[in-house]
């Protein structure tokens, strides 16, 4: 929350909740310093500009490449079915740290050039059970399928995200840092219906017990390191709110299409108990949808539920997915569009 300076005192004051709106991460193209511009052009305050992945740009710059960059004492590799975990750092993980490297100092240049800095900064990385889904064995399987793997995966991974909270302190002084936590593949994850790499059977599902666990280390680390919010964006089938919340984690991001009134429910409770709600209320295939479209999708199931007005203000706004398929032009045009909803739910909010 940004603060203001109260007049007769001159002590700073926090400012008054907003509606806000923010994106999940990936960016078309491959120029990545105009990616940046952009994004922080359009979410300035009280919005939540966020570092652009632009997958486009190859190996390395692939969300599970980008997140292996981080792992500490694992390195991997890619292969023809996909990252690998191997004995040594090679030239697919030098390039995907060289990525992540230079993408952090062009967003100092272009933040140390601006006039006016945005008081806070989003990144995004894959989650632990997603990145073990996603990492293979030597023998060609998938990290899920070893218990001890899932444990030095996470272990890993929350090793290494200080190091980077601090690169980007470093590259971005004062912001207050906001991580999303990406588990796309958390529902066939826990339901058990993974493939195996011959395709012929699927993975053993994992208890939910050691879904949050492993939640609850990376959320622990980051908290640590000193992000200021942690939430775990996630599918809304089988979208698993209430275990996300139970690792500690501020909060949710989850696309609103398909919720059912169950799921709502359990929105609303996190809303009243100071959570945070990121609501994928966007849809970005076909044309965009109208601001008041976008306001009602989240305004109406919020009224249904007996949910004050007041809350709104407390709520991020997203597209339902990434962008990386867009034309820039329209990426852009989605972030418009996404602050204009936000202002509509401050309009809400305030009566």
């Amino acid at each position: 929350m940004a603060e203001q300076t109260n007049p007769s005192s001159g002590i700073p004051v926090p400012a008054p909740e907003r509606a806000s709106a923010t994106a999940l991460g990936t960016w078309p193209g491959t120029d990545h310093a105009e990616a940046v511009r952009t994004v922080r052009g359009e979410l300035g305050d009280p919005h939540l500009p966020f570092l652009p992945e632009l997958p486009d740009r190859g190996v390395g710059a692939d969300a599970v490449g980008r997140t292996s960059a981080l792992l500490v004492d694992l390195a991997v590799d890619v292969q023809p079915h996909g990252w690998r975990l191997v004995d040594r750092p090679g030239k697919d993980e030098q390039r995907a740290r060289s990525l992540l490297a230079s993408d952090i100092n062009v967003l100092a240049d272009i933040a140390g050039a601006e006039d006016a800095q945005a008081t806070t900064l989003k990144v995004q990385f894959v989650g632990p059970l997603t990145l073990a889904a996603n990492l293979y064995l030597h023998n060609g399987e998938r990290s899920l399928l070893d218990y001890g793997a899932r444990r030095d995966i996470a272990e890993s991974l929350a090793a290494g995200v200080g190091s980077h909270l601090q690169r980007l302190a470093a590259a971005v002084p004062g912001a207050r840092i906001v991580v999303q936590v990406d588990e796309p593949d958390i529902a066939a994850v826990m339901a058990g219906t993974i493939p195996t790499a011959s395709g012929y059977r699927t993975l053993r599902s994992i208890a939910g017990e050691e879904v949050t666990g492993a939640w609850r280390l990376v959320v622990e680390a980051l908290k640590s390191a000193g992000a200021v919010e942690t939430v775990i964006s996630v599918p809304e089938i089988e979208a698993p709110i209430e275990r996300i919340l139970s690792a500690g984690a501020d909060g949710v991001a989850v696309p609103l299409k398909a919720l059912t009134t169950r799921q709502w429910e359990q929105l609303a409770a996190a809303a009243e108990a100071g959570k945070r709600v990121w609501a994928g209320a966007m849809a970005t295939e076909g044309p965009l949808p109208r601001t008041a479209d976008i306001v009602n999708t989240i305004w109406r199931p919020w009224r249904q539920l007996g949910l004050p007005a007041s809350l709104l203000s407390g709520l991020r706004v997203t597209p339902a997915t990434g962008l990386a398929h867009l034309p820039p032009s329209t990426a852009k045009e989605v972030l418009v569009r996404l602050t204009q909803v936000a202002d509509g739910l401050d309009q809400l909010a305030q009566g």
